[in-house]
């Protein structure tokens, strides 16, 4: 089975409650098909760089998946139906990444103090 990242960016007017049972629903439809979500994130609802559907926000759901090929046709196919959704993109990757909050914290934590690297640049 492959490895695939899926985003999908759903509209700002449902509720988060709502947003997190259609990602249960996708992943009910990816295990149907043989496949498992490994790991489900939502990254809350946030701003878009421009409209779409006359929406200036959405809510990002961002899925590992662990499948084969017709999982993730039959799970595009359900979200070109769905009138929830704005955008989807999935991408096939060798192997999953940490998660986007957690690579933040590092890099933080892995900076030096402003003063150190100003008397470095000089």
């Amino acid at each position: 089975m492959a490895l695939y990242e899926h985003l999908l960016i759903a509209r700002q007017d449902i509720s988060a409650q709502a947003v997190d049972a259609l990602a249960t629903h996708l992943k009910t439809i990816v295990e149907g098909e043989g496949g498992k979500v490994e790991k489900q994130e939502y990254w809350g609802l946030r701003g878009l760089a421009f409209r779409i559907k006359k929406n200036r926000k959405g809510h990002y759901v961002l899925l590992n998946i662990n499948a084969p090929s017709k999982a993730v046709v039959e799970l595009e196919r359900q979200l070109k139906i769905n009138e929830d959704v704005l955008r989807f993109l999935t991408v096939k990757v060798e192997a999953f990444e940490q998660s986007s909050s957690k690579n933040r914290r590092d890099e933080r934590s892995d900076k030096p103090e402003t003063a150190e690297t100003e008397g470095a640049v000089k």
